[in-house]
């Protein structure tokens, strides 16, 4: 392995493109200088025959610290992406059965004879009063929804209002959110960033992965481009695991026997009306061996069918989503997507990192994907060698090691965690309408940790001390909002005699109820806000007016 004392600038190669690859080359391209004087260099091969998997279309709210690390303009990111604001999840039919007259529903908000609830991006309120949570559970919001009595986002989402306003800074909003996108284009947007920022860009189809006598890789052989060598590989290849999988052999964990869907059939579709709302939320509705996903971009609408081959067939997979959609559906082909939920058994393998579907993959579900990579580039940049000037070979390895196995044990706890995540959505279902949702329930499914939890949590609500921060991707506040959204029992009359901040609660959830209305007719509808961006992006004043009476 080359060194810099070689006199040689410290090189990497990522393998693959798609959005893990240009994610990944656009940050480390600005983190670690690949246009500066004793910079990294970075290139980047990718095969032209390959496409963009782009399941789901969504984000976590940390892509925005991303997106503004690199360097890219929000606007331009919304006009080059097709992208439109996401502010939670809307989940339907998840916790019980729906009525049996029930038709499939895409409506925005509550509808008769379904079930629903909503993850809002935004924290449970807490002013100057006490924690709102345990005299939720107390009753002293009344039967008002958890999501809905701890935070306005509810609200806004539901009247199709956006996060923020067009004189609001790049980046910053009243209300938590993320993206939606169109995932062919943000791809597009990424790899022109990144070139911008010195990446070298090269096409071609990797012929071999060659290693050394440590096991440690020593070239890539392309068709187009000879041989290939670099200082630190990042595999972003898919699922195809070019280096990671084929030539390292590092094994893949499977947790199919805990989160049992592995297919998708995807549609895109028109609304039905060019001036259509557009939700500012993905739907994510039940149904008998699965869940589909719907959201809204400015021009179209971007739905899919997850769900388990072991509990239905293609077949009937696509009919589901067919009669979901309707006649919006007529005479356009489904795309069917296959795939394992599970992770490679290490991350880091001497000399090369797994970024991307290479790593590891999970259903959209909390759209998990995009945000696992960023977390991979955001931790390559921090351990990139650079201390590794002058030593010798052994010493080198010795280092690359040590990085390794830390870089593995934070990434291999935040794959598990994701796990006890996801299946908490299934798993305290009162859906026993089939066996897809009879299984899911079954405690032989469940995780220890996940048993464990829910064992604590049956008695008093989730805190801080139930989570280690470098292993979570989803706080506290998405737990509660799942666990109390899907009709979790917290029984806390045992403890009632230590809340005694009553009047303080309730004075707080009267405030967020009478803010409420100010704050959805204070901001845009969230097509007239992705239009006016488009146009003529953020023009903040010099300071912007508060939404609702609270900042």
């Amino acid at each position: 392995m080359m060194t810099a004392a070689d006199g040689a600038r410290r090189r990497i190669l990522i393998v693959g493109g798609g959005t893990a690859g240009w994610l990944t080359a656009a940050y480390l391209a600005k983190t670690l200088g690949a246009n500066l004087s004793g910079g990294t260099e970075i290139t980047l091969i990718e095969s032209s025959d390959i496409g963009i998997i782009g399941v789901g279309e969504g984000t976590f709210p940390t892509i925005r610290s991303t997106l503004a690390a690199i360097g890219i303009d929000e606007a331009r990111f919304l006009r080059e992406s097709s992208a439109t604001f996401k502010q939670g999840v809307h989940f339907v039919d998840w916790a019980e059965t729906p009525a049996p007259d029930a038709s499939p529903t895409q409506a925005l908000g509550a509808v008769p004879g379904h079930t629903h609830y909503f993850h809002p991006f935004n924290f449970p309120h807490q002013g100057n009063g006490p924690e709102l949570l345990p005299y939720w559970l107390l009753g002293e919001a009344g039967d008002l929804p958890f999501a809905e009595a701890v935070t306005l986002q509810k609200a806004v989402a539901d009247a199709a209002r956006g996060p923020k306003r067009p004189i609001d800074p790049p980046y910053a909003a009243p209300l938590n959110y993320a993206y939606h996108f169109d995932a062919n284009r943000l791809a597009v947007l990424l790899r022109t960033v990144a070139i911008e920022l010195g990446v070298r860009h090269r096409v071609g189809t990797v012929t071999d992965v060659v290693l050394d006598g440590s096991g440690a890789v020593a070239r890539v052989d392309t068709r187009e481009h000879g041989s290939l060598s670099a200082d630190l590989y990042i595999d972003c290849s898919g699922f195809r695991a070019e280096i990671i999988g084929r030539a390292l052999k590092v094994p893949f964990k499977s947790y199919q026997d805990v989160l049992f869907n592995d297919r998708a059939v995807a549609l895109q579709v028109p609304y039905d009306r060019p001036d259509a709302p557009i939700p500012s939320y993905t739907v994510a509705t039940a149904h008998e061996a699965g869940w589909t996903w719907d959201i809204g971009l400015n021009d179209r609408r971007g739905t899919g069918y997850v769900y388990s081959s072991r509990h239905t067939d293609d077949t009937r997979a696509e009919e589901v989503l067919r009669r979901y959609l309707g006649l919006v559906a007529e005479g356009r082909d489904v795309r069917l997507l296959k795939f394992d939920s599970g992770c490679r058994a290490a991350q880091w393998v001497g000399n090369c990192v797994a970024v991307g579907l290479s790593g590891g993959f999970f259903e959209p579900l909390e759209s998990t994907g995009i945000m696992l990579i960023e977390v991979a580039a955001h931790m390559i940049a921090q351990y990139f060698p650079w201390g590794e000037t002058g030593l010798d070979s052994a010493q080198t390895a010795a280092s690359m090691a040590a990085t390794a196995r830390t870089y593995n044990a934070l990434m291999g706890k935040r794959y598990e965690r994701i796990v006890d995540f996801l299946k908490l959505h299934y798993c305290i279902t009162r859906r026993t309408d089939s066996a897809y949702w009879r299984d899911n329930a079954d405690p032989a499914t469940i995780p220890e940790s996940l048993r464990d939890r829910l064992a604590a949590w049956a008695h008093r609500p989730p805190g801080r001390f139930d989570f280690v921060a470098d292993h979570e991707t989803f706080l506290p506040a998405s737990y509660q909002y799942v666990l109390y959204g899907m009709g979790f029992k917290t029984d806390l009359e045992p403890a009632h005699a230590l809340h005694r901040r009553m009047d303080e609660a309730r004075h707080e959830f009267r405030g967020l109820r009478t803010v409420t209305p100010q704050a959805v007719s204070s901001l845009p509808t969230h097509r007239d806000l992705v239009e006016e961006v488009y146009r003529n992006g953020f023009r903040p004043p010099q300071a912007a007016p508060a939404v609702g009476g609270r900042r």
